[in-house]
């Protein structure tokens, strides 16, 4: 059986400070990253303080989460290096999925854009698509 990745086995509580820190330093609150966090996982506030203070590790964090949001399928883009979208290991795009937002709120961009909805269904005509002809 292959060997867990490292980071699996971090306590979760160790690796929120570090967020924390990345979020206040450019000018956001502990009270943003713990929406986010709230938002991916389904842990409320209080569910939320308990795993922190359970000392989990960053598997049984996302493990015991009440309710993956749905929305996070949204969440598109490049971190350390990889495309989120296209990690295999469930687990570890789900980390990464974190990430991600966490990044986004260091890097000032609207809580309404970083909590992902659905679009709504419309029952308009689709948007035209680009053509893809070349020119001869």
């Amino acid at each position: 059986m292959a060997e867990k990745h490292r980071i699996y086995t971090m306590k979760f509580a160790g690796v929120y400070p570090h967020y924390v820190a990345k979020v206040e330093k450019k000018g956001r609150t502990k009270a943003e990253l713990d929406a986010i966090i709230c938002w991916l996982t389904g842990y409320s506030q209080k569910a939320l303080e308990a795993q922190l203070k359970k000392q989990v590790d960053i598997e049984t964090f996302f493990n015991e989460a009440p309710k993956l949001n749905p929305c996070r399928r949204l969440i598109k883009g490049i971190i350390c290096g990889v495309r989120v979208e296209d990690i295999q290991d469930p687990l570890m795009r789900e980390v990464r999925y974190l990430d991600k937002l966490v990044d986004e709120l260091a890097k000032g961009k609207a809580m309404e854009k970083i909590m992902r909805s659905e679009p709504p269904e419309s029952p308009a005509e689709p948007a035209p698509r680009k053509s893809a002809s070349k020119k001869k």
